[in-house]
């Protein structure tokens, strides 16, 4: 029975910035310098990143040393001086841990969770566990997301690490573009269902890069965050505000 955690925001929060999927990677700088230079001037009063922050992480002591992490962390750790940061495990970047955390000053958020702002009830999700119909992947979470295979992982030598990552990646895009590939969606009677479970109206995720607007019938809707990627034709930098007003959606490109 999956278990809604619960974050209630304070009566002084009036506007709270959503994204996802923004996969940061090294070569990737645009799309890097886009998220900096956001951060670096939303005015809003908290930030919630619903996974995939980066594109992959191997464990907190990479970002311990000199690199690419290391500048990650350092954007987040000055924004978090500013407003209050909350960050979701996605698929890519379920190893963030609490040593990360604690580095930059942000607070990891579980998956699902309820924000409870202006009087409404919106449930957080990275969305992956609602794509039923991905079965080899939900097969594959559930073996990586064990303490086991964690603990296991994380003992290998960092460069062992990177290694193992850029293998699995490499066979997630050879997949990805095998013939006959179908993408599998957030299923509808399995987001009602949560959403019912929860007692809130709209749920909010990402993860299947499609930004959409989904009307799930009883006054329920499913909301999908906008991915990054500033380098593609049109840019993509999208970011959604939840003011007293509801929800809109911002383009920053």
């Amino acid at each position: 029975m999956t278990r809604f955690a619960e974050l209630v925001a304070p009566a002084s929060w009036r506007t709270v910035d959503l994204i996802s999927d923004l996969h940061l990677q090294a070569g990737e700088p645009a799309t890097f310098d886009a998220w900096q230079g956001y951060l670096q001037t939303t005015p809003a009063d908290a930030l919630f990143i619903l996974g995939d922050l980066f594109e992959v992480w191997v464990g907190d002591d990479a970002a311990t040393q000199p690199g690419f992490e290391a500048q990650c962390a350092e954007v987040l750790r000055q924004t978090a001086e500013r407003v209050p940061v909350y960050l979701m495990h996605g698929n890519r970047d379920f190893l963030v841990g609490p040593a990360f955390a604690a580095q930059c000053g942000l607070t990891l958020l579980e998956d699902p969770t309820v924000l409870v702002l202006h009087g409404e009830r919106w449930l957080l999700s990275h969305g992956d566990m609602l794509c039923l119909a991905d079965v080899d992947y939900l097969r594959f979470r559930e073996q990586v997301r064990t303490p086991e295979w964690r603990d296991a992982f994380l003992a290998k030598p960092l460069e062992e690490r990177r290694a193992l990552a850029r293998a699995m990646r490499e066979q997630s895009e050879n997949h990805k573009r095998s013939p006959g590939m179908v993408w599998a969606d957030v299923d509808g009677p399995a987001a009602r269902a949560w959403l019912q479970a929860a007692d809130a109206r709209t749920l909010v995720h990402g993860h299947t890069h499609r930004p959409a607007d989904h009307d799930l019938g009883d006054g329920l809707q499913r909301t999908v965050l906008s991915d990054w990627d500033v380098s593609a034709q049109p840019p993509r930098a999208q970011v959604l505000c939840l003011t007293p007003a509801g929800a809109q959606r911002v383009d920053l490109r």
